[in-house]
C-alpha cells in the first residue's frame, strides 16, 4: 500500500504554509505547487528516491462548514473513482465469459450495450472473438484451426 502524507495548506501574505503530517513545514508561493513542493519536501526530508511513490493529500485550511463539504465531496470523488474501477473489471470479466460461452465480439457488445471496439480492449483478444483474429505479419498468415497454428506463406 502506498503511503499518504496529509498536508495542511495555511494561507499567509506571501502564499502557503505547508504542514507536512510528521514530515514537517516548507512554503509555497501559490495552492496550485502546493503539491509539487510538498513532495520534493518529503522525498528530500525522509530520503526518498521517488517522488511519486507516495501519495499527497493537500487540504486548505478553511472555516469548519466548508472544510467539511470539501472533505466529503473529495471523499465521494474518490469512493466514485473506486467504484468505477470495480464496474469496469467486472465488466471485463463478463465480457470474457460471454466470449469463452461463444459470442462474437459484436454480440458481446450488444449484450453490454457498448461498441464492439470498447469489447475488443476488455476482452484483449481471448474467447471466440480472439480465436477468430488472424495476423498477418511480413507475408505470412497465422491462423487458428481447432486449437492447433498453421502458419502458411512466407
Amino acid at each position: 500500500m502506498t503511503d499518504t502524507y496529509i498536508v495542511l495548506a495555511k494561507r499567509w501574505k506571501r502564499g502557503w504554509e505547508l504542514h507536512i503530517d510528521g514530515v514537517g513545514v516548507t512554503q509555497a508561493g501559490t495552492l496550485s505547487k502546493a503539491e509539487a513542493v510538498a513532495r520534493e519536501y518529503i522525498a528530500f526530508a525522509l530520503d526518498i528516491e521517488e517522488e511519486n511513490s507516495f501519495d499527497v493529500d493537500v487540504v486548505p485550511q478553511l472555516e469548519a462548514e466548508l472544510a467539511e463539504q470539501v472533505r466529503s465531496a473529495r471523499a465521494e470523488v474518490r469512493d466514485a473513482e473506486r467504484r468505477q474501477r470495480e464496474a469496469a473489471a467486472k465488466q471485463r470479466e463478463v465480457a470474457k465469459k460471454l466470449g469463452s460461452a461463444g459470442l462474437s465480439g459484436r454480440e458481446i457488445a450488444a449484450v453490454l450495450g457498448m461498441t464492439p471496439q470498447r469489447v475488443s480492449q476488455l476482452i484483449g483478444g481471448s474467447g471466440r472473438a480472439g480465436t477468430a483474429k488472424r495476423t498477418a505479419a511480413v507475408g505470412k498468415v497465422t491462423r487458428v484451426i481447432k486449437g492447433k497454428s498453421a502458419t502458411a506463406g512466407g
